[in-house]
């Protein structure tokens, strides 16, 4: 069994904008985002799972229990209603945009990486961003 637990440091990106651009982030927003190397932080701690994404910008946290609705707050002030699953090495949120867009993400990980895969429904756009364990 994998340990999903741990810190991993951004390493590259594949179609980040064309998703961005899909789910209606304003230019700007896309531009300053694909600039970063966020840190990803995964911890647990009694059935409750967090997830961090750090840069020299701004932390953004989600706390979840797998299976229950919750909200994640936006930088521009929307709010997501997802719901997060955890099986074996993966994270699945399934995320409902306040435009009614329905996007997942998909963590996938291994020993040494992980893999997010971002999908917006609507559009079939699906970005993939790539960090490694430190």
């Amino acid at each position: 069994m994998v340990q999903i637990e741990g810190k991993y440091q951004h390493e590259r990106s594949e179609n980040l904008d064309g998703f961005f651009k899909a789910v209606g982030v304003p230019y700007v927003a896309r531009v300053m985002m694909r600039m970063t190397s966020p840190l990803l932080e995964v911890l647990r701690d009694a059935g409750k799972w967090v997830v961090r994404s750090t840069t020299m910008v701004r932390t953004q946290e989600m706390s979840f229990v797998p299976g229950v609705e919750y909200d994640e707050v936006m930088p521009s002030g929307d709010v997501l209603k997802n719901t997060a699953q955890v099986e074996d090495d993966c994270i699945s949120i399934v995320s409902l945009l306040p435009n009614g867009k329905k996007t997942t993400r998909e963590y996938k990980f291994s020993d040494e990486s992980v893999e997010v895969t971002l999908t917006d429904e609507e559009s079939g756009q699906v970005a993939k961003r790539y960090f490694r364990r430190v």
